[in-house]
């Protein structure tokens, strides 16, 4: 018969049930694969009071989505977090069971530590002016002082009038340190330079800050420290310089910012992955992290004003920071608020 050669219902029914179990089979253990992949990501979740596009808080959530990308971590953010929601926010995402939760804690000491109370078994790593705490929270902020002082020798040798302008948020350790490091480098290059100082009581107030500029340029002020997004606009629209800070914004003002002092966030979080996953986590000071010698802080690429700058200049710069990089050179701390010398 024609059909004597082909195999019985039931023998099709038996291999249609094996492969289907192979297929099964193949399906679970791929959805195992994933699971454990999954398993692998430390999950970390950031609370920012500010948007994601302010200078400082930039720089963390460039690092955490490198790491995301690097396929080592899940990562989840909230921004514009009010003062008064933080608490519940953060409180939020440790009850979700994220390993690692980062934010900036300055504004909200006492609720961000209350929270790392109740969740010991969390990590934290809060920026923050005071000291970390037993046994989960550590602390970190932008250090970046070494770039900052060379900033300021690049503006004390590029300034005609002798008048330099700083625009910041609020004087508070974080803002003033970098201001004073950048004004003792601006000295040791001219010291007869003059500086307008004010601060904008804002994070994030573009348009204060512009203000705020062109009250400088007014005075005679021909190179700002921009401290606070804002502040290259004006400087742009009056045809002055400016100096960058925490992000390099040259590629939007190629003509106006002249350098800038970056900070790398990534040799923080790497570090703080590393305990997390390790099961070490526990209070630390991460400051050190955004020291040049562990690459967490860097002065931008002069760029377009590559030579603009004079050459004399460019060299005392260069001289400077490798006695910074070497040990020999340490630029001072200086958190008090910077005054005004402009008279």
């Amino acid at each position: 018969m024609m059909f004597e050669n082909l195999p019985s219902v039931s023998g099709l029914a038996r291999r249609s049930v094996l492969k289907l179990g192979v297929a099964a089979a193949g399906v679970f253990v791929m959805s195992g694969w994933a699971q454990a992949q999954d398993a692998a990501k430390i999950k970390v979740a950031a609370v920012y009071t500010v948007p994601v596009e302010q200078q400082w808080v930039s720089r963390i959530h460039k690092a955490l989505n490198a790491a995301k990308e690097k396929g080592e971590i899940e990562y989840v953010f909230s921004e514009n977090v009010s003062n008064a929601d933080y608490e519940r926010v953060v409180r939020q995402y440790a009850e979700q069971g994220n390993q690692l939760i980062v934010g900036e804690a300055f504004a909200v000491e006492s609720a961000a530590r209350k929270v790392a109370k109740d969740y010991p078994e969390t990590a934290f790593l809060m920026g923050s002016s005071a000291k970390p705490q037993k046994p989960n929270f550590s602390v970190f902020d932008n250090y970046i002082q070494e770039p900052a002082y060379l900033t300021g020798m690049i503006a004390g040798g590029m300034s005609q009038s002798g008048k330099i302008g700083l625009v910041g948020g609020y004087p508070i350790p974080e803002v003033n340190r970098l201001m004073q490091a950048f004004m003792a480098g601006a000295q040791e290059i001219n010291p007869k330079v003059s500086f307008t100082v004010s601060f904008i009581g804002s994070w994030f107030d573009p348009p204060k800050a512009k203000e705020a500029a062109f009250a400088m340029i007014d005075q005679g002020a021909d190179v700002l420290y921009a401290e606070r997004f804002g502040v290259s606009d004006a400087a742009k629209e009056r045809g002055k310089l400016a100096i960058g800070n925490v992000v390099d914004t040259q590629p939007q003002y190629p003509e106006t910012v002249v350098a800038s002092a970056l900070w790398n966030m990534e040799p923080t979080i790497e570090h703080a992955l590393a305990q997390v996953k390790a099961g070490k986590f526990a209070a630390e000071d991460y400051g050190q992290y955004s020291l040049m010698k562990f690459k967490g802080s860097e002065l931008a690429p002069l760029g377009t004003f590559e030579s603009k700058i004079p050459a004399e200049l460019k060299a005392k710069v260069e001289t400077k920071q490798k006695a910074i990089l070497d040990g020999s050179f340490e630029v001072n701390v200086n958190n008090s608020e910077p005054k005004s010398s402009a008279k």
